[in-house]
């Protein structure tokens, strides 16, 4: 595909969520002003606006409390699930055995498992990890596991039958023809982090974009509150792009899609 069509391309998926979010924003503009709703019920987007940038500073601070935690977060789950995915992936024993664990791990409410966690480990960052370790690991390890899976058969046997070690396999073929799915596990979970960086912080902090969340909730601001929302928002696209713009880097045998 050329750069103009990828462009064109590029353009056409991205014109329609945006007109329809500048859409939306308005329509709530101009009913919070017709129908005269008051500003701590629902506040109107420039209010919102105005406010966060007044606390610009504050909300920065924050804010840079919580990608800390993200990023060490999702490094941690992403690390977490890929190995999970490749033992598994190796004795199958392992992976009749504990898969269904697995998927059992995910039914426990995280909001519910935190409050234990704080009380095991204590109030520091330890837990707060752990939340976003059991929130990012699990899409990860079973896309991580899906793609591993559907190596070609006939080329690992034809590298088995040259004499290549389990190890050579792995790294030049089982992994590379993994990585399309490893991403898309990937992406869910670097959305997933933020998410669980604010549960968290909800949980026990204090300091980050969940823990101003708290402290405006208590005051009835809603305008902040909104405000908060609109970083975990963009925090949650940032990380997604970064994972796609990685991707798009890394897989570049991947077919361009018309």
């Amino acid at each position: 595909m050329n750069p103009k069509g990828k462009n064109a391309s590029w353009w056409k998926s991205v014109w329609p969520p945006l007109v329809a979010v500048l859409f939306f924003l308005t329509a709530w503009q101009g009913a919070v002003s017709y129908l005269h709703i008051e500003s701590w019920l629902l506040p109107a987007p420039s209010l919102i606006v105005q406010e966060g940038m007044a606390q610009s500073a504050l909300l920065g601070t924050h804010t840079w409390a919580t990608i800390r935690l993200t990023l060490a977060g999702f490094a941690i789950g992403t690390a977490t699930g890929l190995l999970i995915a490749i033992v598994l992936n190796t004795i199958p024993f392992l992976k009749s055995a504990l898969y269904p664990l697995l998927i059992l791990s995910q039914n426990i409410p995280i909001i519910a498992l935190g409050p234990l966690l704080m009380v095991w480990f204590g109030f520091g960052v330890l837990p707060k990890l752990m939340v976003i370790t059991l929130v990012c690991f699990f899409p990860v390890a079973v896309a991580a596991m899906d793609g591993l899976t559907r190596t070609d058969r006939t080329m690992m046997n034809y590298m088995r039958m040259s004499g290549a070690s389990r190890m050579s396999i792995f790294m030049k073929l089982e992994l590379p023809h993994s990585l399309p799915q490893v991403f898309s596990g990937v992406k869910i979970a670097a959305t997933y982090s933020v998410m669980g960086a604010i549960i968290a912080e909800w949980i026990g902090a204090s300091e980050g974009i969940g823990y101003y969340m708290l402290l405006q909730k208590s005051a009835y601001r809603t305008d902040l509150i909104f405000a908060a929302i609109g970083i975990i928002v963009a925090l949650s696209l940032l990380m997604f792009v970064v994972i796609l713009l990685l991707e798009k880097w890394l897989v570049r045998w991947k077919p361009d899609r018309e």
